[in-house]
């Protein structure tokens, strides 16, 4: 356990000091990752947007305040999963992540992954879901769809900063939640409310 605390402080390091991209040159904070490095569930979006970039923290916009939500209400405390993104820096105007900027950045997440070893991974948005799951991913017609690469369970559901724009797209949102709560119930290793309490 002490190795891989070890490992996880240097891996966050390395992230926070990179300049792979130029996007490290305009960066306010590294927005690295947040919650338990334990968990079973891991959430992937794609980049940092301006107020995750003064913080330093993901989802914590408009956007994460809706995902916030949608975790309570399927009883997923936000402490009992991590939360990350593809790029650590914010794009420029929050314009859509460049192929090259992706893979610049990439190797942190893998990391993430290979620490973290969660059961279950969903994909944020289209972005992610074409990177992690398939190029040619189709995020309106296959959002809550699983696959299973390596042993994870994956899937993917719309961003949350979708559903701001959408709001008819927010009962497939609920749908595809309680979908990921049932698959880590089947698992075995869901969260629930006592577990917090009882820290």
């Amino acid at each position: 356990m002490e190795n891989r605390n070890a490992e996880w402080q240097e891996l966050e390091a390395r992230c926070r000091d990179c300049r792979a991209c130029p996007l490290g040159q305009t960066r306010t904070n590294n927005v690295f990752g947040t919650g338990d490095t334990g968990a079973s569930l891991m959430f992937v979006g794609e980049a940092p947007g301006e107020q995750e970039d003064k913080t330093g923290i993901p989802f914590v916009g408009a956007a994460g305040k809706l995902l916030d939500r949608y975790l309570y209400a399927v009883d997923l405390p936000r402490d009992k999963v991590y939360i990350a993104n593809i790029l650590k820096c914010r794009p420029p105007h929050n314009r859509d992540p460049e192929e090259g900027e992706q893979d610049a950045c990439i190797g942190y997440l893998r990391e993430q992954f290979r620490l973290i070893r969660p059961r279950v991974v969903v994909c944020l948005g289209r972005i992610a879901a074409m990177r992690l799951i398939r190029p040619d991913y189709r995020i309106t017609r296959e959002h809550g769809q699983w696959v299973q690469k390596g042993g994870v369970w994956m899937t993917a559901v719309y961003h949350p900063s979708a559903l701001l724009r959408d709001l008819s797209k927010r009962e497939d949102m609920l749908r595809d939640m309680w979908a990921i709560r049932q698959k880590l119930e089947e698992l075995g290793v869901a969260p629930c409310v006592e577990d917090t309490a009882n820290e």
